[in-house]
């Protein structure tokens, strides 16, 4: 198979004016003119790689693509081309070493059923140790019932909600694939998504991304194969505490629909998310060492979906072969705080993602077409355990809930967001009237001023971080863009450190995923969970058959 990179199609050449698509003919062209064949020479190919060249003013699209011939001769073609465009390639694939039980009746145990969890069992799962996930909240369908409610009417579940239930958090955004890491287990867990009913195109966009509609089935099928190789996955089951012998885990107490139970095992994976508070409150009561970590907090923007395709397309915006824009800005302030934009969801909604009662959370979601009228992202301030209000490992919590809290008490004690205009922001003047910007929170904004929610010092970071993004991105201060608040759950303010083979200093329990620490995405998330199932085989490996 010979690897082409650094093959260019314009806008048009991808659809064309009468709205035809025609990539793949136009793909084909441009590989028979680099290779020196026709088309009859070449057996397949498939794009490897695919994203938008928008540095200069004629946007293309730039492929990597993958071509096996019918007399695949590569080393001679290699040799007459004398390309460095054009190399061989060895198609990826991810190897499971298989294990058995038969030297133990215990079987290892995953805490959560987010992308960590999920991908940690399908591991296990096809390395034949029959794994059993407990999940505090409920299956995908329940759960998006359970969350409509909460957006319609306001009654929140505090076990069924944005952050609890098969998926994890990420279930209910906008499936965002993009990850700043290079490990070849993105590939495998990009591949099962696909298996599971992602769309293909994941495996090679530059910025690839699910959408909510479509993931909530992806997440049914990866449970289900789960399922199917042997094993389990308990809902409504919440891990309350550990059973600890000689510094090794030895069992864990879940309460589920059928009460207290109590499950053996020596190998435990937690995957709890970043919300999971009450649990993370019981492990530092169990003596497992944690410390505070650097977070964020601030608010969601919205702009109109069309003026962001302008400001990042020119001409070119509403081109059919482009879609919703999207946009990554940051800035480090003279104070030494950094602003920078976080989930932005194309054709999205900001949705109410609270999981406690009493205090309001903001996120962003859109689904697969992202052909909403608003485009949203969270536009954030970095907090160091130093803005903490104590030194006390859980702190960050601790500041996160204070602010989630005052939100709601400043909405009349509702889940109603404290949202401000931009311009009014921008002045230190609290909004009466929206601008030319609809709220897509659900179950809707209270007009306020937001210098009345946060820490003063974070207000005016906001506001000189927006003005400084404007002269990055002219236009993005757009006096009638909406924040809505407060997003303070970007990441976990809670590090569990663990050693080489991924364990924590309690022996057989490996902190995995987002809320431990060591993921920041659904990619980062799941590629964490094999390396910790990949250290789980090892210890299986090392039984007696």
């Amino acid at each position: 198979m010979l690897r082409i990179r650094d093959i260019k199609l314009m806008l048009d050449e991808v659809i064309n004016p009468a709205g035809q698509q025609i990539e793949t003919h136009n793909l084909e062209k441009q590989i028979c003119r680099i290779l020196r064949l026709t088309s009859n020479d070449i057996q397949q190919f498939r794009i490897y790689k695919k994203s938008l060249d928008a540095r200069k003013k004629q946007l293309s699209f730039i492929y990597t693509v993958d071509v096996t011939l019918k007399n695949p001769n590569e080393e001679k073609r290699l040799k007459k081309l004398k390309s460095s465009k054009i190399t061989k390639a060895e198609p990826y694939c991810y190897h499971v070493s298989p294990c058995n039980l038969a030297g133990t009746s215990l079987r290892p145990i995953i805490i959560g059923c987010g992308p960590a969890g999920l991908l940690a069992g399908i591991i296990l799962a096809e390395a034949g140790l029959r794994p059993i996930i407990l999940e505090r909240g409920y299956p995908v369908n329940k759960r998006k019932q359970d969350i409509t409610t909460f957006w319609q009417t306001g009654r929140l579940n505090p076990n069924s909600n944005v952050q609890f239930g098969q998926g994890g958090a990420g279930a209910f955004s906008d499936g965002k694939l993009t990850t700043g890491t290079k490990d070849p287990r993105n590939r495998k867990v990009c591949e099962e998504f696909v298996t599971a009913g992602a769309p293909e195109e994941i495996l090679y966009l530059a910025k690839p991304h699910i959408g909510t509609d479509i993931l909530l089935t992806v997440v049914e099928n990866l449970s289900k194969k789960i399922i199917d190789l042997g094993g389990e996955i308990h809902f409504q089951t919440k891990m309350e505490q550990f059973i600890i012998e000689n510094n090794q885990i030895t069992g864990i107490i879940a309460t589920g629909t059928s009460g207290r139970q109590t499950w053996q095992t020596n190998q435990v994976i937690l995957a709890i998310g970043h919300s999971a508070r009450d649990t993370f409150a019981a492990l530092y009561e169990q003596q497992i060492v944690m410390e505070a970590k650097s977070f964020a907090i601030g608010a969601r923007i919205e702009h109109p979906q069309d003026y962001i395709n302008k400001l990042q397309y020119g001409d070119y915006a509403g081109h059919p072969a482009l879609g919703s824009a999207d946009y990554k800005v940051f800035t480090h302030l003279p104070n030494g705080r950094t602003v920078y934009s976080f989930c932005m969801c194309p054709g999205g909604l900001v949705v109410a993602a609270a999981s406690e009662p009493g205090g309001i959370v903001t996120n962003g979601m859109s689904y697969h077409a992202r052909n909403g009228k608003n485009a949203n992202s969270a536009i954030l301030v970095n907090i160091t355990p130093a803005d903490f209000p104590s030194t006390h490992p859980l702190a960050g919590i601790q500041l996160q809930r204070t602010i989630e809290q005052r939100a709601y008490q400043m909405t009349g004690n509702t889940y109603q967001a404290p949202a401000q205009v931009l311009k009014d922001f921008l002045q230190n003047q609290p909004s009466t009237t929206l601008g030319t910007v609809s709220p897509t929170y659900q179950p809707g904004i209270i007009l306020t001023n937001l210098a009345e929610l946060f820490p003063p010092e974070i207000t005016k970071s906001l506001q000189e971080g927006i003005r400084a993004i404007d002269k990055l991105m002219p236009g993005f201060a757009y006096e009638d863009a909406l924040l809505t608040a407060p997003e303070t759950r970007s990441s976990s303010p809670v590090r569990i450190p663990r050693d080489e083979s991924c364990q924590c200093n309690i022996s057989g329990l490996y902190p995995c995923g987002e809320g431990p620490g060591y993921a920041g995405g659904i990619i980062s998330a799941a590629v964490d969970g094999i390396r910790c199932a990949e250290q789980v085989i090892k210890k299986y490996s090392l039984l007696p058959a």
